[in-house]
């Protein structure tokens, strides 16, 4: 029986250890949290990767959790609403699309994997030496071990591809803005539905979480490279008000308020993560540590579990040769990566307006049914197009 390594225990690396373990491996899971995050924000599941999760066995579980959102409505300074698009206008089929609260998701993999899945929480990996005999790590508080395999599933910010593959630097592909998540009361008793409040260069958002018991409070911002310490919050909380001083409009000031007293703040560049390989010997990345689509995309979640199931069934079908594996795995999710990379370029661009004039035009469309309509089918047909750009093998039946 091999012996992997997981780094991450968010969507990406449970989903790849329920399939590793299905298929006959042991699998550890090191997490450098105490506990499974509560931070998130609302993340999509389709196309491909709703076929996964029927294969888990999770997709009715899933479906239950899903956010029900009505709508996107866009308001002025007052808060009088200029216009509005539905969940559908937004590519999120009815009945056949998920939207989940991230901590929802990564709560379900959880709970599926904690009784097979050995956790190593509040540790990290701080070396891999790769030998014949296999991949000997060493943790900050662990003893060192020996597995076959390590697997970095830790997220944009992945410690396992600094180790291996070097700085994030020389993958990151900023969108040119920063996004920050926190959890408020609903007090304006939003029912299933978001707002947002747009100026050139920013946006601030408000919208509903389980089922209309709390909110969510967003800042979106344009800025230069900006250089912080990513465990220092106090300092990220200040970089939020910096962007959004002397701005007053809609619910901006109460927001920033709220934000400074939130416990899971969220604070991160939007970018992309482009690698041209995804493993190097036994070491191996999936989802956003190789190949995130940023944040706005909502393509992550769906990117990790799809690329969970195939990364572990090539694994399987390779009977543990992790070259031919890891060779099978990127040739088989490569160009459905890219295409859905290419959702969270055009959702970037859509999230934030560059002018006073442009703002003016996104809201007279939005009155126009005609327009609307049409943007819809384009929208939809290109999300849908993406989500599927991959021929799911029934590993199962193949092998």
């Amino acid at each position: 029986m091999k012996r992997v390594l997981i780094s991450g225990a968010s969507i990406a690396g449970p989903a790849l250890a329920y399939w590793l373990h299905r298929y006959g491996f042991e699998v550890t899971i090191v997490e450098r949290a105490p506990t499974l995050r509560p931070r998130g924000y609302g993340v999509d599941v389709r196309g491909a990767a709703v076929t996964v999760l029927k294969r888990m066995e999770i997709l009715d579980q899933v479906r239950l959790a899903d956010t029900n959102m009505t709508g996107v409505y866009f308001v002025n300074g007052k808060g009088k609403i200029e216009g509005q698009i539905s969940e559908a206008s937004m590519g999120n089929q009815h009945g056949l699309d998920i939207e989940i609260m991230r901590e929802n998701l990564s709560t379900i993999l959880y709970d599926l994997t904690k009784d097979t899945i050995e956790y190593i929480w509040d540790d990290s990996i701080t070396a891999i030496h790769e030998t014949e005999a296999g991949a000997e790590v060493q943790f900050i508080r662990s003893e060192p071990q020996t597995f076959d395999l390590v697997i970095g599933a830790d997220g944009l910010h992945s410690n396992v591809r600094t180790l291996i593959f070097g700085d994030k630097e020389k993958f990151k592909h900023t969108l040119g803005c920063y996004i920050s998540i926190f959890t408020l009361e609903n007090y304006l008793n939003l029912d299933h539905r978001q707002l947002l409040y747009t100026i050139p260069g920013k946006t601030v958002g408000l919208y509903s979480a389980r089922d209309n018991a709390e909110a969510k409070g967003m800042f979106v911002f344009k800025s230069e490279p900006l250089k912080y310490d990513r465990y220092d919050v106090g300092a990220q909380k200040k970089l939020v008000e910096n962007a959004f001083q002397g701005h007053k409009g809609w619910e901006t000031s109460q927001l920033l308020k709220t934000m400074n007293e939130a416990t899971d703040f969220y604070f991160d560049e939007i970018c992309q993560i482009h690698m041209p390989t995804w493993s190097r010997g036994r070491i191996a990345l999936v989802g956003d540590a190789a190949y995130g689509p940023s944040p706005l995309s909502g393509q992550g979640s769906s990117l990790a579990l799809v690329g969970a199931y195939v990364l572990a069934s090539e694994l399987k079908a390779a009977d543990g040769n992790y070259d031919l594996a890891f060779a099978a795995y990127e040739k088989e999710m490569r160009k459905f990566v890219e295409k859905n990379q290419k959702i969270g370029l055009v959702a970037a661009g859509g999230m934030i307006e560059s002018s006073k004039f442009k703002i003016f035009l996104r809201n007279i469309m939005l009155r126009l049914p005609i327009l609307m309509g049409g943007m819809y089918k384009m929208i939809t047909k290109m999300i849908a197009k993406a989500s599927n750009a991959i021929e799911l093998k029934d590993y199962d039946r193949d092998n």
